[in-house]
């Protein structure tokens, strides 16, 4: 357990530490770097925690898939000519910030602290005697031979039928991610251009 922490506890602190950085650098291309680097080291988190499925699906999807999309849409943004000929993707960097991060850090300090106090109820990591550990009895690994009728696979099972609402809720919002990306990245038509310009035209 000893040796666990002097891993986990650097990771957490990593975590925190690039979770400040995104929120604080002014660079766009930097922050789409930096939360790669935070999923790597959710990954390499929930990992260590024995959730390996959830590791890979966090390095894929974090890591890999939302890195190329929001590379792919920083690209996409338009650039600016400043006055000595050079070209800036934005100048969101060179914008001070014109609010105060006082009651945003509050709200974060506090809901922190209420997660932190909320896992003092939760049993002890590893525990066999936890409620996980034995509930259902008899599990649903057991289970799941007589309640699919032979099928073979159990992780199929649980996330299709014991879980089948949850696959359902996950699945909804990766198909409404995709099709909010994909209205993002869509390239405009002529006559969409000619529509914008009839709009600017009246305004």
């Amino acid at each position: 357990m000893l040796n666990m922490n002097l891993i986990v506890i650097p990771i957490l602190l990593l975590l925190a530490a690039t979770a400040v950085t995104v929120a604080r650098i002014r660079n766009l291309w930097a922050a789409v770097m930096f939360t790669g680097i935070y999923s790597f080291l959710g990954a390499s988190w929930m990992l260590i925690l024995d959730a390996p499925d959830v590791a890979f699906t966090e390095a894929a999807v974090g890591a890999g898939i939302s890195t190329i999309l929001m590379l792919a849409t920083l690209s996409l943004t338009p650039k600016k000519r400043h006055r000595d000929g050079h070209l800036q993707s934005d100048d969101f960097e060179e914008k001070p910030l014109k609010h105060s991060p006082f009651w945003p850090l509050l709200v974060v300090t506090i809901t922190g602290c209420a997660l932190v106090y909320g896992t003092y109820d939760m049993p002890a990591f590893g525990d066999p005697n936890a409620p996980i550990q034995v509930y259902p009895d008899p599990s649903f690994v057991a289970k799941s031979q007589p309640d699919m009728h032979g099928l073979p696979n159990v992780v199929t099972a649980v996330l299709a039928s014991y879980r089948g609402y949850d696959t359902l809720g996950e699945t909804a919002v990766i198909f409404t991610a995709g099709i909010a990306v994909l209205l993002i990245l869509r390239k405009n038509t002529p006559e969409d251009d000619r529509r914008a310009n009839e709009q600017e035209a009246v305004s």
